[in-house]
């Protein structure tokens, strides 16, 4: 016979963790991951490193993407609510706004929206400006290359994760330093435990991985360059998006008031675009003193923003 706490266990909300695929592996949302399923049955995706799939499997364009998410909230339905954490954020939105259109009897119960670029027209960061300054065939010429003979995806076109990684520590050079910095300080002081916590965010933030060119460019095209989710103007093979369809799936968004990848606003916007939920499904939370890694990852995480998204769930579910 099961005791309170193993019944307990069985009846955990069921959570649908979409990783970002934008040059890291799955892997940074470790923290995420431990903390969620203190209170919930939790699946993540896993992408693919663009460098080991064979040519011969071929293409994997933004719209793969959308697809896969609509196969997993299908597989892992009913009573599922799904959170995705910057990237995904727009190709989940659009996954259920056709999916709400089409009428689909799968649709989850919530979606919890955390730093992403649903609208980067408003606080644009460094990354947001980079997109819009350079012509889109400066990133066909210039951040595309093709995956060399000693791995299994020889050939293939790729935005390899070492210039995403270069562009990542570029933005903060200094903050990069003076945490490098005081890494050597703590070694010398034998203050292992903070030593220790460098070590494994830098595995973490390091671990990067090369990303399809269809993807990767039709991603900065359709999201950072004509905005088409906000615009409502995006189609996906022929079939508009939109979230306006969607009336039964709660919403929660989630920023940090220091985020300098996702800026304030960019992630709320979902709220304008998700004109059929009703108010009393909507809620936002900024994080106040938060950087982007800060409200998926950390003490800020665990203490200040995972609470109010196992409340919003729990409400929703």
């Amino acid at each position: 016979m099961l005791s309170d706490k193993e019944i307990q266990k069985l009846d955990q909300p069921k959570v649908l963790l979409v990783a970002p695929l934008s040059g890291h592996h799955s892997t940074l949302l470790r923290d995420t991951v431990r903390t969620l399923l203190t209170e919930h049955d939790v699946y993540i995706t896993d992408w693919t490193d663009a460098r080991m799939v064979p040519l011969e499997v071929g293409e994997f364009h933004l719209h793969d993407y959308i697809y896969y998410i609509q196969e997993f909230i299908r597989h892992l339905a009913p009573n599922l609510h799904v959170i995705s954490v910057c990237q995904p954020t727009v190709p989940v939105l659009a996954a259920i706004s056709l999916m709400a259109t089409n009428k689909d009897p799968k649709l989850p119960k919530t979606m919890t929206m955390m730093g992403g670029p649903i609208d980067p027209r408003k606080s644009p960061t460094q990354v947001d400006s980079l997109a819009v300054e350079k012509p889109f065939s400066w990133f066909e010429n210039n951040v595309i290359y093709s995956v060399p003979h000693n791995f299994p995806g020889f050939g293939r076109k790729v935005y390899p994760g070492f210039l995403q990684h270069s562009g990542f520590i570029a933005m903060n050079p200094g903050r990069h330093a003076r945490s490098h910095w005081d890494f050597y300080q703590h070694l010398i002081k034998g203050n292992d435990d903070s030593a220790e916590m460098h070590r494994q965010f830098y595995n973490e933030y390091n671990a990067v991985l090369d990303m399809p060119a269809d993807f990767y460019l039709e991603t900065i095209k359709i999201v950072f360059q004509e905005f088409r989710l906000p615009a409502g103007t995006w189609k996906v093979e022929g079939k508009l998006v939109r979230p306006q369809d969607i009336k039964t799936v709660a919403l929660y968004t989630v920023e940090g008031e220091l985020d300098d990848i996702s800026g304030p606003g960019q992630t709320q916007a979902a709220h304008n675009i998700c004109k059929g939920i009703p108010a009393n499904k909507k809620q936002s939370f900024v994080a106040p003193n938060c950087g982007h890694y800060g409200i998926f990852s950390g003490r800020r995480w665990r203490e200040t923003v995972y609470p109010t998204v196992a409340e919003f769930i729990r409400k929703h579910g």
